[in-house]
Parts: C-alpha cells; structure tokens; sequence
C-alpha cells in the first residue's frame, strides 16, 4: 500500500510538471526549458548555493513578465525570480521549481531606452531594468551625461543595484543609486504594471528601492544624470594607522556640502591585512571637466595638504577607464581560472561609533584577507533598505576568494563569516549587513527592526501569495 501511494504521489508530480511546462510555454517572450539554460540560471557569483527552476523567461517586453506573474497567481506552486548578471552571493536569485526571469534581455533593453533628457534643473535617462550600469554609461556619455552615483563595478544591472541600495566612491556625496532615482516602472506580485515615484504610487516606489526583490520587478528606471567628466585624477594614500586613516576619511566626508573646488568626487577606503604591518589605503578622485590639469591640481593640493597619510601616488586617466577599473581585474582573473570560483563574502555596515572596535575586533583579530572600509550617509529613510545608528557608517567588504572551489576553504570562510557576526554581537557593535542571506524569518526581523512591520506590510499589499523573489528566505 505504501509503495502504492508514494508511486501515485511521484506520477502526481511528474504530471503536474509537464502540465504546466506546457502552460508556460503557451505565454509571450521566450521561455526556454532547456538544460543548459536552467543550469545557468541556478549559478551565481557566490556559487555556494545551487537550486534550479523548471524554466527561464528571456522577456522581449514587460508585458511579458506582466503576463508570466498573472500565469503564476492563477496556478498553484509556481514562484517568479528576477535575474540580473547573476552576482547574488547566497542564491537569492534562483528559484526552485518556479521560472527565472533574465533581466538581461537585450531585446527588452533596445526597445526600453530613451534619448537622456538634459533639463535646466535635472537631466534623466530611461533604461530597461536589466540593462547594465556599464551600457548606461556607453549610451549617456556620448551626450555629456553620465549618472551621479556608481557602483565600483558597472557590469551589474540597474534592477539588481537598485534592490539592494548601489553603493560606491560617489555615495558620500550623492547618496546611494537608490537615492537617484526619479521614477520606476514595476510589475508587482499582483501581476500589475504600475509606475511609481516619490509622487505617485509612494510605496511602491520606497518599498521596491532596497527591497530585495519582494515587493515587484523593476522593468524601467529613470536614473539621475549629472554632467560627465571628461577625465579624472586617482589618488591612492597609503596609512599604516588606523586612527589617522578614519579620521581623514570623516573629514573628507564631512566637505560634501562644500563648492566642487573644495571636496573630492568620491572617495574609497581599503584594507590590506596580508602585509606587515597591516595597510590601509584611501581612493580619492577629482573629476577634470573644462578647467585645465593645472587647475585641478592646485585644487588637490589644497585638500591633500591637510590629510596625514604616509605615501600619495597620483594618476590621471580617462573618466571611462577610472569607472571601469575593476572589469581589468575580472578579466585578469578570469585567464586565471579564478573568477568562477566560490566568493562567500560578508558585507556589513558598520556604526562609526564602532568602527574602532571593530578594526580591532575582526580586521586585526580575525580575518586574513582583503576587505574594504568605506564611509557613507545621505540615505533616504523612506526606502527599504536598513542602516545602522547614527548619520554616518562604514561599510565593510570582506572580499574572499576561495580558488577553484575547494570546499574545506569555502567552510573555513563561511565559519569565519559567522565568527565575525556572533563577535559584533558579543560586542554590541549593531552592524546591518548590505547584502543580506539569512535562512530564518527571525532573523530577517531582526535585520529590519523598526522597519519590520512596514517591510512586512508592503509585502501583503504588492505580493500577498508571496511568489516573487523567494530565494531571499524572507516569508
């Protein structure tokens, strides 16, 4: 009789698969089941964890996510997850048994983009949400333009920066990516197409900014312009205190509401703890637009004349290049066979007021490797996205390789991860990690806080049947 009831329930299941691939493949866009697809799909940059999908959409219209989201509500065991360049750490993009989304969709990004509007008071460009950063960069800069706020990597897409927050060296002086936003276009978990802004559709527009994917998918941004430098200097100051290198770190943050003449236009910091002693380096830049080098030397010498590190190395380059500084290293490392490696990283913003604990606590006691430590504010509290106590944090980078996929490194790294977290805790230094994995509802409140009964509020107004994004393990 038992083996009678489990062969019914596997025919069951095998019947109601092949019922609704043939569903899906009835929709609009092209929805693929092929193997090879759906292996792609389960990969991330982490590749920690792996869950593959019944199916991947590649999407030539929003209508065509509008109508795969509506397919879901009406059939049972069906949940939807939007992919972007896959450079999730934990799996948040895969979805078991459901469809995956491509953002990437190139077909979808042509028929999307717009002509940059450059306006008296603002300029703005309408991407695709699955465009990447480096492609509104190519399509704006032959106007003059260029947005405000960048990621330190640009081949990551619009939809997948802005479910998160989009930090980088700009974020001190014009917010996060999510702070420079006019207007989106989403497809909520209700399978409606709806267009949001801080004037019209208000929760939607704060709940999707920073919301990890739970509230819609993005499918149009109108991001932010600024006039584009045509080239920039690129400092690297070197610090063997620590002391001295947060203190000039917060005086340079604290120039952000000063003249252009009078600050830097972003601003880095890292760590090296494979040296002896331990170094830390700041990145600083200043963007050459008309004004001649000399000019904007003199201007470098000013603010570097009031910092104490201990070696400068300047450089100019092109504003392009400057942007695209890391893609070299990824190519570097992928001739080396170490891209597509396990990554478990940790991301953590930190309070200022326990940076120095912190310092002492993981970066000199427990790590071994590289992380980067930067500085930040002006974050708009109406958006999903968490931050310590207080107006000013760093946030921490713990960038760990593990070569090609030795698995007693990868548990060591996430151990140690652990160790770093149950230490902060110990210590009451109340970090929020930036790019969070956690497996426990609990522990999402936890994440959240204060925010957690409206996080939670906007999830049953926008996806009651909780069919996007549920890789993140939030409900």
């Amino acid at each position: 009789m038992v083996c009678k009831l489990m062969l019914m329930f596997l025919f069951f299941l095998l019947t109601s698969t092949v019922v609704l691939a043939l569903d899906l493949s009835k929709l609009h866009g092209n929805i693929s089941f092929n193997s090879s697809d759906i292996k792609a799909a389960s990969l991330d940059f982490g590749r920690i964890n792996h869950v593959e999908s019944l199916a991947v959409m590649y999407p030539n219209s929003e209508q065509d996510i509008v109508h795969l989201v509506k397919k879901a509500l009406s059939t049972q065991g069906f949940n939807v997850s939007a992919r972007g360049k896959g450079h999730s750490a934990y799996g948040q993009a895969q979805v078991a048994g459901g469809v995956v989304i491509d953002m990437s969709s190139t077909t979808a990004s042509l028929q999307m983009r717009r002509k940059p509007v450059q306006g008296r008071i603002s300029s703005y460009v309408d991407v695709w949400g699955g465009d990447q950063w480096i492609n509104v960069l190519n399509y704006t800069l032959p106007h003059g333009l260029a947005p405000k706020s960048w990621t330190d990597y640009l081949h990551v897409t619009v939809g997948g920066t802005l479910s998160y927050a989009g930090i980088g060296g700009q974020t001190y002086l014009h917010g996060p990516q999510i702070s420079n936003v006019y207007e989106l276009d989403v497809v909520t978990g209700k399978g409606e197409l709806k267009t949001c802004s801080k004037e019209q559709n208000t929760e939607l527009f704060c709940g999707v900014l920073g919301g990890l994917g739970q509230f819609g998918i993005i499918t149009r941004a109108r991001i932010s312009l600024e006039s584009a430098p045509g080239s920039v200097i690129l400092m690297q100051l070197t610090y063997y205190d620590f002391s001295v290198f947060t203190k000039d770190q917060e005086y340079l943050i604290s120039l952000h509401e000063k003249p252009a003449s009078e600050r830097f236009d972003s601003l880095l910091g890292s760590v090296s703890v494979d040296t002896v002693p331990i170094k830390y380096n700041l990145e600083v830049v200043k963007y050459i637009y008309k004004s001649t080098t000399d000019a904007v030397n003199q201007e470098v010498d000013v603010l570097l004349a009031k910092l104490d590190s201990v070696s400068i190395t300047r450089n100019i380059l092109s504003y392009t290049n400057y942007l695209e500084r890391l893609w070299q290293l990824e190519l570097d490392l992928r001739s080396k066979g170490l891209w597509d490696v396990p990554h478990p990283g940790l991301s953590l913003l930190v309070p200022k007021s326990s940076i120095r604990d912190f310092d002492k606590g993981v970066i000199k006691g427990i790590i071994g490797n590289n992380s980067n430590g930067n500085l930040y504010c002006r974050w708009d509290p109406c958006t999903s996205a968490v931050t310590p106590e207080g107006d000013v944090f760093y946030s921490v980078w713990l960038l760990r390789t593990t070569g090609k996929g030795n698995k007693a490194i990868v548990d060591f790294i996430m151990n140690q991860n652990q160790e770093i977290l149950n230490f902060c805790k110990k210590a009451e230094i109340k970090v929020r990690q930036y790019l969070p994995y956690y497996e426990k509802q609990k522990e999402w409140v936890d994440h959240y806080g204060d925010k957690w009964d409206l996080f939670r509020k906007r999830k049953m107004e926008f996806d009651p049947k909780h069919i996007l994004a549920t890789g993140q393990h939030i409900f």
